[in-house]
């Protein structure tokens, strides 16, 4: 499978996962040539400093955008309307309607698109959604979540403006397929800088709430941490997990009931790896599209009306 990969920062992210496989052949795509070069090379890729090549290029089965969020939804687009399938970091766009517009034709077209919703790969969230779905321990009622991380990824801001749909946006994931849209939102915010800044959400249920907070005030030695304390009716569980700056999270779950304490078992998984893994699988006949652009707008409304709340409290 020939892959277009689009962007040189966060692409390198794919572009690791990808260089590890046998059965793909990729091409980098950026707009600088000494930095697109680099990055290629490091990976052992060629690569191309014209964009329009990605998608006129009969031999490309997928393109995959790794860039800015407001071209998101525009190069999804093109890439359908050149025939071919396409991935996309998240967030799927920046605004709702466009996010729309994107899954109607994703709906209406014979290509796959997907989202690069990489949270739902992660053995601890999936412990937890599936909890839900389940009933194993009854009534979920309250769900807290949080991350707290260090500048791990230079050049990239996580101030007040960029954390809502850069950070939060896969915890909104979790709290939309859990407990679905909440009925009231309250933020508190607190920013050090323009690239460093606290948000912690409540969201509010007939039955429930829930907390998150997304913090990048941590100093470097802290790395990335995470997790969540879920109650139940009838037992709580909680995940802990650290992460360094190769996003590759190391963690545990712990089950508290009436009948004692005992970690579950998790399957190993690095998340990134299990979501090209499941793309590669779906555009092989071989399994059906879990990150479908329908199945993220949910997630992506919590996100953007987090998001204008963090505005208006500025």
């Amino acid at each position: 499978m020939k892959i277009a990969l689009l962007g040189t920062g966060f692409g390198q992210a794919h572009a690791a996962v990808y260089a590890a496989r046998d059965d793909v052949e990729v091409v980098m795509f950026g707009r600088d040539p000494d930095k697109t070069a680099k990055a290629a090379a490091q990976f052992g890729f060629d690569y191309s400093t014209s964009m329009d090549t990605a998608f006129e290029d009969a031999s490309f089965d997928l393109v995959d955008i790794c860039l800015p969020v407001p071209l998101h939804a525009d190069y999804v687009l093109r890439a359908l309307d050149a025939g071919k399938h396409a991935l996309v970091e998240l967030p799927l766009a920046d605004n709702l309607a466009d996010a729309q517009r994107v899954a109607e034709a994703a709906d209406r077209s014979d290509r796959q698109v997907f989202v690069d919703m990489f949270e739902r790969f992660i053995p601890a969230n999936q412990a937890l959604v599936e909890a839900v779905r389940e009933g194993a321990y009854g009534r979920l009622e309250q769900l807290t979540l949080w991350n707290r991380m260090a500048p791990l990824w230079p050049g990239a801001s996580l101030g007040l403006t960029a954390l809502p749909l850069e950070a939060m946006h896969s915890d909104m994931d979790i709290v939309a397929r859990t407990l679905g849209l909440p009925q009231g939102i309250e933020v508190a915010t607190v920013a050090r800088d323009d690239d460093s800044a606290c948000i912690e959400a409540t969201l509010t249920y007939p039955d429930a709430f829930v907390r998150d907070t997304v913090s990048s005030l941590m100093p470097m030695p802290w790395g990335a941490r995470g997790g969540y304390t879920a109650t139940f009716t009838g037992g709580v569980l909680e995940a802990t997990s650290t992460m360094s700056f190769d996003g590759k999270p190391t963690g545990t779950v712990t089950a508290y009931t009436a009948d004692g304490v005992h970690e579950l078992a998790l399957a190993s998984a690095d998340q990134y790896s299990a979501m090209i893994d499941h793309v590669l699988a779906v555009l092989r006949g071989g399994a059906d599209n879990q990150i479908a652009p329908a199945s993220v707008l949910d997630a992506l409304r919590l996100t953007l009306d987090i998001d204008q709340a963090v505005k208006r409290s500025r």
